[in-house]
């Protein structure tokens, strides 16, 4: 023992600690953050920094029928779009649409959410039944709707029902005025997406504790509208907020359902068909639409910083 004692005392330090093994530690962290993520982020800039550089290198160019352009022509490509009027009304319709989309499908969403969270019964089940469009592609359900239920003929399941009723059928989707394509693709839209935002609002809901309505029954406030608009919302603010914004950005760059439900028709066309016709039609103007690209995007972070001011996004709990 005394032996033992008498080695370990005489040991040089350099022999007791390997002064390379924190490192070796640090340096396989490293290794493997980057074997992770690395992938991820190629993609990352491949797919989606250097197409948005080049569109916005593109927007102050002449190109026309290519995508390596050698005049610069400056700003006359955001002067184009800007005094387009098909661009300019399709910006403006979308920016109505957005209001009418956006607290439509937050009440519903949330409404889902607050029926499926009170279930005593069947509740994965009723939670699976309502998320399970959302596995549906935009071109499938429009396809749907458009065929099946608002297909503008006696055999349409809307028509049908009209029928019952003795109104003669409409042409859902011919004629815009009255605009009833605004029906289709609302109800389509509604269909496919709020059982996602709906998953949102019950994640938030099953992360109230309890104790704050046990609290407000002892004060006296009444189950119901009382509760709801005391407690519950409130505590909803950050969730209502995030859904708000993704509802808002989904909106604008709403594409599938206008593509495939009104077909090539010059009215009711959001902002991202009227730029593929822009860039992908006869005179296929890649400059102009890319022009039209940029002015989208700043209007989309004008639109969702203005409301993440109004809301307070990103500022915790002081906020409140």
């Amino acid at each position: 023992m005394s032996t033992t004692t008498t080695r370990d005392a005489t040991r040089p330090a350099s022999a007791k600690v390997s002064p390379t093994k924190p490192r070796r530690g640090a340096q396989g962290r490293t290794l493997n953050f980057w074997l992770f993520t690395g992938p991820f982020l190629i993609g990352l800039v491949i797919f989606v920094y250097i197409p948005i550089g080049w569109s916005i290198w593109l927007s102050f160019f002449e190109a026309r029928y290519t995508v390596t352009p050698s005049t610069f022509i400056g700003f006359d490509n955001y002067k184009q779009m800007l005094t387009n009027g098909d661009f300019v009304r399709s910006l403006g319709t979308f920016t109505v649409f957005a209001v009418i989309i956006v607290p439509v499908t937050w009440a519903l969403s949330l409404g889902l959410a607050l029926m499926v969270h009170r279930l005593r019964f069947m509740k994965a089940f009723f939670r699976s039944v309502f998320f399970l469009p959302t596995a549906c592609s935009f071109v499938a359900a429009s396809l749907i709707w458009k065929m099946s239920i608002f297909s503008g003929v006696r055999f349409g399941l809307a028509n049908t029902v009209l029928g019952w009723f003795g109104i003669e059928n409409i042409a859902w989707l011919a004629n815009p005025n009255p605009p009833w394509y605004w029906l289709v693709i609302v109800t389509v839209r509604l269909w496919l997406q709020a059982g996602f935002y709906m998953i949102l609002f019950l994640a938030a809901l099953q992360n109230i504790p309890p104790e704050l309505y046990e609290a407000a029954a002892i004060d006296g406030a009444k189950p119901g509208w009382q509760t709801f608009r005391h407690i519950t919302l409130p505590q909803l603010r950050a969730t209502s907020t995030a859904v708000i914004l993704l509802l808002l950005v989904a909106a604008y760059q709403a594409f599938d359902e206008f593509f495939n439900l009104l077909a090539k028709t010059t009215w009711g066309r959001p902002p991202l068909v009227e730029l593929y016709y822009t860039a992908l039609g006869d005179n296929q103007d890649y400059g102009a639409g890319s022009a039209g690209a940029v002015i989208l995007t700043l209007l989309i972070c004008t639109v969702t910083l203005l409301q993440g001011k109004f809301m307070g996004f990103g500022r915790g709990d002081e906020s409140k």
